[in-house]
């Protein structure tokens, strides 16, 4: 098992994860497939050691256990695995300070990607 990170990361790209992630497993997408892998945040599966400490981090609450995934998100699931595949393309994300959102932007990029969770 694992830990998702789904397109509730998408463009908002928020690094508080990595700054706590032990074994450096959350990445970024630098190659060219920007249709296939868009600007957010992806877990590789293989060195994921199911700590659980990213899911709290993220305060767009874009990250879930594997089993947790919300059925809208389901995608999300194999976008995180394919990245084994392309490993090339793929940087581990350096923490970047930003400004986490409010809860009305939460809620409001929830809506924008079909989960009222």
């Amino acid at each position: 098992m694992t830990y998702i990170i789904t397109r509730l990361c998408r463009d908002c790209v928020d690094t508080g994860c990595v700054a706590v992630c032990p074994v450096d497993c959350i990445y970024e997408h630098n190659g060219e497939d920007r249709a296939q892998f868009p600007n957010q945040l992806y877990i590789n599966s293989d060195e994921c050691i199911d700590c659980g400490a990213c899911e709290p981090e993220c305060p767009w609450q874009a990250i879930f256990e594997e089993v947790s995934v919300p059925s809208v998100f389901t995608d999300d699931t194999p976008l995180n695995y394919a990245i084994k595949d392309i490993a090339d393309q793929f940087k581990v994300a350096q923490h970047k300070k930003i400004q986490h959102p409010n809860a009305d932007q939460i809620a409001e990029n929830k809506q924008k990607w079909g989960w009222d969770g």
